[in-house]
């Protein structure tokens, strides 16, 4: 302390104090700063959770179990993440009245808040897949169309049909049409697997090859029926459907013509 007063009365003293303090008010700023930025993402994310948690004790819990653990008529949703969350609630397919039959897409429930807040919370009970964002989801640049093409014919088509227009199913199930579907959602069932649909991991398709079949897919929608009628898309059945029957139909009228005039 001595050694220190010695120079108290130094002319440089004065200013390198002000220096130090002025130092020290300006670091106390940044810190107090950084902690007032990040509070209010902090807070919004367990806002959401909070939310979450009470749109599901209301609309979900009957069914999946007050801690999401399940129960006789619906699945656990620990560890399924908010990407299936935002699919299954995002598309109308949950919540549902009958358990005992395939979801079916439909209007909405929750809004986009609520769907999200509802995504925040299951994601908060365990890991899971997560909600893709714009930039995972930019086909148009990442994606590949004749390799989706490709892809989906052999990972797809035995379910989807081949021009995506869905398909029946053993037991009554069924796969949906992909026409019309958000990229969102497409992802989303790849990597989560909805009901009787595979989960398509980055092992069996990388997420690459996901936007390469999410291209093919939207090509296919845009195609222009330079054919004629669509039919459906679902195939040669159809055509040869429509041709018996106008066929056979129009040989029957004939007959039917020919005899009434013999007589």
């Amino acid at each position: 302390m001595k050694h220190l007063s010695r120079y108290r009365r130094h002319r440089a003293a004065a200013p390198l104090l002000l220096i130090i303090a002025l130092l020290g008010i300006g670091t106390t700023f940044n810190v107090a700063s950084a902690t007032i930025k990040s509070t209010p993402n902090t807070f919004s994310r367990s806002a959401a959770i909070d939310e979450g948690k009470q749109i599901f004790l209301k609309g979900c819990s009957s069914c999946h179990g007050l801690n999401a653990e399940g129960g006789a008529i619906a699945p656990s949703l620990i560890g399924v993440g908010a990407a299936s969350v935002d699919f299954q609630v995002g598309t109308g397919r949950m919540p549902m009245a009958d358990m005992s039959t395939q979801a079916a897409r439909k209007a909405p429930v929750y809004d986009a808040r609520e769907t999200a807040a509802l995504a925040a919370y299951v994601a908060s009970l365990a890991p899971g897949p997560a909600i893709p964002g714009d930039e995972v989801l930019n086909y148009e640049r990442d994606g590949n169309t004749a390799e989706g093409g490709e892809l989906f014919r052999n990972n797809c088509a035995m379910c989807h049909n081949f021009a995506g227009q869905g398909g029946a199913l053993t037991q009554g199930k069924y796969a949906p049409t992909l026409m019309g579907v958000e990229p969102k959602y497409i992802y989303e069932a790849l990597i989560t697997g909805p009901q009787s649909m595979p989960v398509f991991s980055d092992k069996t398709l990388t997420p690459e090859e996901k936007l390469s079949v999410i291209k093919w897919i939207k090509a296919a929608e845009a195609e222009p029926n330079l054919g004629g009628a669509t039919m459906g898309r679902i195939g040669p059945v159809t055509e040869g459907l429509l041709t018996w029957v106008l066929g056979l139909g129009l040989l029957i009228a004939v007959a039917v013509w020919l005899t009434t005039k013999a007589r």
